[in-house]
Parts: structure tokens; sequence; C-alpha cells
């Protein structure tokens, strides 16, 4: 095992896949010589050449499109979107074309592609450079949406994309690229995409979270148990698209309580999918109303770093909404 950073992860996923499998090839802004604007690609250009690692021009489109072609031609794509927020000039792309060419032609075309994007915000970039995008992307029959919290899952769950057989938008909480580390295995190895991972078990309520919020949920369990004796459950759901509705309600039911925690906005954000399961599947086990916790309603995280903290959910502030769904 060896400690790494999640960007390190992520890094060593690629160089990985890229060694075992000739038909792997990366694409996006900047990815070439310079490593991409966050270094995930650092290095990999001058081991694989121009061929493998290919700089792109500044049209998310085009890249997409690239990606979609080459992967119908059985070659393995990673097509970098070098900012979430940068992504919707591609999403007909994404969605009418990668998404629909398997069930359109029977199952005769696959499109093994990746679309990896750094999303959320934290890092002072503004309305531009912070979105969170999975809502948009998880309404979508076939694609995979997969978001890590951890050095460990985002290696197995990266690994296991670029080997499916059809599109997968895996999500990157950047403001966790370098200060969320953990022990990585030195061998080979894939998680599979879909199952949810209990990242913490509990008795007193359930609380549902992925990618940064995965982690500060994390902090936050920990400190109500410190603090106030609350044993907190926290599933970190990875993958959003399939929903793991098995994990998700056998938590609750073991708990009879549930908080959901996104970064995105509250309003038809990913969490109400959560609360709908829980609703229509699980409401015998509930003991208390389904609670979500998300940043507020407004068009953008804001630039000013005061304003960014108001507007991020943090440790903290989900330490008070588990107190508050502890206390009904």
């Amino acid at each position: 095992m060896t400690v790494m950073t999640l960007i390190d992860a992520i890094r060593e996923a690629m160089d990985e896949e890229l060694e075992r499998d000739p038909r792997v090839f990366i694409t996006g802004e900047d990815v070439g010589e310079r490593g991409g604007v966050f270094r995930a690609t650092q290095g990999l250009h001058e081991k694989y050449g121009d061929t493998r690692i290919v700089d792109s021009p500044l049209a998310e489109l085009s890249i997409v499109a690239i990606g979609i072609g080459a992967a119908l031609t059985d070659l393995r794509p990673i097509c970098e979107i070098q900012f979430a927020d940068f992504i919707h000039p591609a999403f007909n792309q994404i969605v009418n074309e990668a998404a629909r060419f398997y069930y359109r032609s029977n199952g005769q075309w696959h499109v093994p592609l990746v679309i990896r994007s750094p999303y959320g915000g934290g890092i002072g970039g503004g309305l531009y450079h912070s979105q969170s995008v999975e809502a948009f992307f998880a309404h979508v029959p076939g694609l995979k949406i997969v978001v890590p919290s951890t050095p460990y899952d985002a290696k197995g769950l990266l690994k296991s994309a670029v080997r499916d057989p059809n599109p997968v938008l895996f999500f990157e909480p950047k403001k966790g690229y370098r200060a969320i580390k953990g022990e990585v295995p030195d061998d080979d190895y894939t998680i599979p995409i879909g199952p949810a991972r209990i990242a913490r078990e509990g008795r007193d309520l359930s609380v549902f979270a992925y990618g940064m919020m995965a982690h500060y949920t994390m902090m936050a369990a920990e400190k109500v148990a410190r603090e106030d004796g609350i044993d907190a459950e926290v599933i970190d759901l990875r993958t959003l698209l399939p929903i793991d509705k098995a994990a998700i309600l056998a938590s609750v039911k073991k708990t009879g309580k549930a908080l959901i925690v996104h970064e995105d906005n509250l309003t038809m954000g990913y969490g109400a999918e959560i609360a709908a399961v829980l609703s229509d599947e699980g409401f015998e086990y509930l003991d208390g109303p389904v609670k979500r916790y998300a940043a507020p309603d407004v068009p953008g995280v804001p630039f000013s770093h005061p304003m960014q903290e108001y507007f991020m959910p943090n440790p903290d502030k989900i330490a008070d909404a588990i107190r508050d769904l502890a206390a009904y």
C-alpha cells in the first residue's frame, strides 16, 4: 500500500491503463506537456507521446465528439473536460449520442468512453469554475455517473470506467485533489461501478453523500460522535447512476433516519432522487423525516471567499444537520 493524494491516484490509474491497453488514449485541453491544469496527466506525455496524450483545441464539443468516434472504432478514449462548468457545449454529444448508441443500435454498437472532469467549489474559482453538474446527467439512461471521495476508490473506479464498454462520466472533487489522502494498493485492482460503500458504521441515523461531501461527512460524523454521542452511519454513494438502492434501504432499515448531503443546489439536486427512493421503497423504516442538506439555490459559488464559505457545506454545517435530525 502507498499513501497518495486523490489526484495522484487518478494519474496512476490512467498511467496503468495506458500501459495495459494500447487502445487507451487521453485527450483534452492542456493534457500534454503541461500535464493538465490540475496536473492530472503530468508526466504522461513524456512517457506515451503525442499519439496517446493529445492536446485538444478549446472546444469541449469536439473533445467529446472525437472521443465518441474513437470509441466506436474500438479505441478507449479518456476525455478530460478541464472544469465541469465547461461540459455544457458537449451536452448534446453526451446525451443524444454517447448515451443512446447502445440502445439505438440494439446492442450492436458500444461507446467505451470515459469523460473525466473536476467539479465543485472551494478553490475560489467563482461562477464558472465551481459548478456541480452531476444531477443533469444522472437523469440520462445509458450513462454511468461516478464520483469518488477517496484515493483508493478513485483509482479502482477509474480503471473500471476505462474498461467499461459504455460511457462513464467520472466527476472528481477538485477541492479534494490534494487535501484528501489515503492508502492505495500497489497491485492492479478495480472497484465495480454501482455499489455504494459503508464508510462508517452507525446505529442512530444514516447520512448519504458522495465526493468531497462524503469526506466532509466522515469528519462531521466523528465530530458528533465525540461531542454528542450520536452514532451516524455514513454511506459513500460513489456511483450516482446506477443507484445502489439496496445499500440505501439497508442502511435506513437499520437506523430509521436519513440525511442526504450534496454540494449542488438543493432544489432538484441529486439528493431529491435518494429522498424519493426512501419515500417510495423505505417509508416503513423511517422514524423521522428524510432531510437534505445542500448548497443554497443561487446561480453559482461566489468568488468572494467569505461568500464562498457561506455557500459551501462543510463539516461543521453537516454536523449541525446531523444533530438536528437526531433530535427528532
